[in-house]
């Protein structure tokens, strides 16, 4: 997927808030209708047997700076689908201790040519839902002032038959909202990742909004929105 998330603070974000069962928030909800890679976005996450709310940049891999981080030059706010049982690679060892759920009401897709853009889309989920995206998060220590920052990513798939005339590449993996899969998604002890193996294919797990734009910034609609049922 491309780096474009739609975090509005509407009635679906806050109801799949509200089934995950968040007991601590660090911060508000990180919200916008534009969040773009490297921007700060919250994530929901189980440390200490808590399930909590927190600020991460991103883009999973950063670089320590003299006062705090920076991304790094390796891009990361997606991790491949396979990648994750990869050893030594980025996703490997928080796919299996650190992973997270990033709530939000859509994301962006951009299709390229030759390393030019085609055509832009907006993708959302059907009125009073939101999007539970599969991720990785790290937790990083600047060696300079001993402060703490959170990173994350979302894991992208191959396109799903019904998306990948929009957008060739990939897709997001967007987790069903199933209270006993997303408990375990988040459980920090589960270490045992064969239980995902199903959710790491091409999946659509409820009906997705698609609408043609101008482009990302101005956000002017192309066009009727079309409605993708999911795999029911």
């Amino acid at each position: 997927m491309c780096g474009r998330l739609n975090v509005i603070d509407d009635i679906g974000v806050q109801q799949l808030c509200e089934q995950l069962n968040i007991q601590l928030w660090s911060e508000p909800l990180q919200t916008g209708r534009f969040k773009r890679a490297t921007d700060k976005v919250t994530i929901v996450r189980e440390k200490a047997g808590i399930t909590q709310a927190d600020s991460a940049i991103w883009w999973l891999l950063l670089d320590n700076q003299t006062e705090g981080f920076k991304p790094s030059k390796y891009t990361s706010f997606n991790t491949r689908y396979d990648k994750l049982n990869v050893p030594r690679s980025a996703g490997y060892v928080p796919f299996k201790e650190s992973r997270c759920i990033i709530p939000a009401k859509g994301f962006g897709e951009t299709e390229f040519v030759n390393k030019k853009p085609t055509h832009y889309y907006d993708f959302e989920a059907e009125d009073r839902q939101a999007i539970a995206f599969g991720g990785l998060y790290k937790e990083w220590l600047n060696v300079n002032t001993g402060k703490t920052a959170l990173s994350c990513s979302i894991i992208t798939l191959p396109p799903h038959e019904k998306i990948k005339h929009i957008h060739s590449k990939a897709m997001p993996l967007i987790l069903p909202q199933n209270k006993d899969l997303l408990t375990a998604w988040l459980d920090s002890a589960q270490t045992n990742t064969e239980l995902f193996n199903h959710l790491l294919q091409p999946h659509l797990p409820q009906n997705l909004w698609a609408q043609a734009i101008d482009k990302p910034s101005t956000f002017n609609a192309i066009g009727d929105k079309k409605l993708i049922n999911g795999d029911f």
